[in-house]
């Protein structure tokens, strides 16, 4: 899918009742991504059930299989993956297509610097804008060589190290994509990887190799937290139950806590703490939003979310509070929108380098659309209205899929309904989003621009 062929003008304005029921988001695409990668590394057949199946991931699939591995669709949401041991991935016969996928490129890289093999990878338009150095960098150590377009952009090569030395790497800045990556190419190497990260960010990796039997260390520091991973395990294959993304059940969540009188449940959320930082910030917030059925599947924590409308009230969120919540400020924005008085977000450099520049394009959202929003260094305000969003705006979502998420998201709440100009990459992370927010609000919320 090429997603400039095929614009997708939506709209979204206020239901005609409130937000209501149960329903399920897709399975977190940060732990499908890796469901994928490490069953391909693994001896035997892993079994993965929830596994999102929006086009991110389905790149992750198709890069496995042109690695080498045996990857099988058997169902809804169900996979299977027969992989090739530590080291034993093939050269790919043709070049490695990422789509829009930041993560499963920067997270290839790592995986590819480990094997003695030669690759290319490119994207889509907005990919290959995303800077690469941040892993190609570090990567190097390994005894692997990259080449890329000038700014360290995709199109990539790779030529894999061939015996790959471990990575002893500070991070200077919070990435859990740049954390993982030095992860996977460490598990070919002989020896201890180990990688010091300033502030603790999301460890489904760290998880899912004790899941799959590596033996991994983590020890928090006055240097920071320090994962040290022991290099050339035997991986072996076991099975996966991928929980609902909690990124993605961030919208409907919002959406009810600013449509009067709605009450909603998103069902079978996953909730590690080093990914709900909106949450939260919500609850400072005044939010009425809790957990219901709490349980641990598949080594990740899993509960029932719900929330309620109420009003919201303006907080100052921390900057350490960004590695835990980094792809929700653009939601985040909509609820301070609402909200009475200036919510001011610290140290959101991170969202300069997204899909978009995502922080000019938040505060471009808001002001289309009747809220005053600033920015000052690497902070956004939100001067919230108190009350309802103005609204009337057509949003540049710049192939940024949260950002379109989160303007019709934003229409659900507003005087005056919110178009965006192209939302057909939403299916890249959350198939069937529009569909499934019609759904909750018992009628057409969202309905065409075309």
């Amino acid at each position: 899918m090429v997603h400039s062929a095929s614009v997708t003008p939506l709209r979204a304005s206020a239901p005609a009742a409130p937000l209501s029921g149960t329903h399920r988001v897709p399975g977190d695409k940060s732990i499908s991504h890796r469901a994928l990668m490490f069953g391909a590394l693994a001896i035997g057949t892993t079994e993965i059930a929830g596994l999102l199946e929006g086009e991110d991931v389905l790149r992750t699939a198709a890069a496995m299989r042109a690695l080498g591995a045996t990857v099988e669709q058997r169902g809804a949401g169900a996979w299977r993956v027969s992989g090739r041991g530590v080291g034993g991935l093939v050269e790919p016969a043709d070049v490695l297509d990422m789509g829009n996928s930041g993560t499963a490129a920067r997270l290839l890289c790592g995986l590819l610097a480990g094997h003695p093999i030669f690759a290319v990878m490119t994207g889509d338009s907005s990919l290959r804008k995303r800077p690469m150095l941040r892993v190609t960098a570090p990567l190097s150590a390994t005894g692997a060589s990259f080449w890329t377009r000038e700014g360290g952009r995709l199109p990539l090569a790779v030529q894999g190290a061939v015996e790959a030395l471990p990575l002893d790497y500070r991070l200077p800045v919070a990435s859990a994509q740049v954390k993982s990556a030095c992860l996977l190419a460490g598990l070919c190497a002989r020896g201890t990887t180990r990688v010091v990260e300033p502030e603790p960010t999301r460890d489904h990796t760290e998880n899912m190799l004790r899941h799959f039997g590596a033996t991994v260390r983590v020890a928090d520091t006055a240097e920071g937290r320090v994962i040290e991973l022991e290099g050339q395990p035997e991986l072996i294959a076991a099975p996966i139950l991928v929980p609902g993304d909690p990124s993605s059940a961030a919208f409907l969540l919002v959406g009810a806590l600013l449509v009067p009188g709605s009450r909603l449940t998103i069902a079978n959320v996953g909730l590690n703490p080093l990914r709900t930082g909106l949450f939260a910030t919500l609850r400072e917030m005044g939010a009425i939003l809790r957990v219901e059925n709490a349980r641990t599947e598949g080594g990740e924590p899993v509960g029932d979310v719900v929330a309620e409308y109420g009003p919201l009230r303006a907080v100052e969120v921390p900057p350490g509070r960004a590695p835990s919540m980094i792809d929700e400020y653009p939601i985040l924005a909509v609820a301070a929108a609402t909200a009475t008085g200036t919510t001011r977000m610290r140290g959101l450099a991170e969202l300069r380098v997204k899909e978009s520049d995502r922080l000019a394009a938040t505060a471009a959202m808001l002001a289309a659309n009747g809220v005053a929003a600033s920015i000052e260094g690497d902070d956004l305000l939100v001067h919230g209205t108190g009350a309802a969003i103005p609204g009337g705006g057509l949003v540049a979502t710049h192939m940024d899929h949260r950002l379109a998420m989160s303007a019709l998201i934003m229409g659900l709440a507003a005087r005056a309904p919110v178009g965006v100009d192209d939302a057909g990459f939403i299916e890249t992370s959350f198939p069937g989003f529009a569909a499934l927010v019609n759904l909750a609000a018992g009628g057409e919320a969202i309905r065409s621009l075309a």
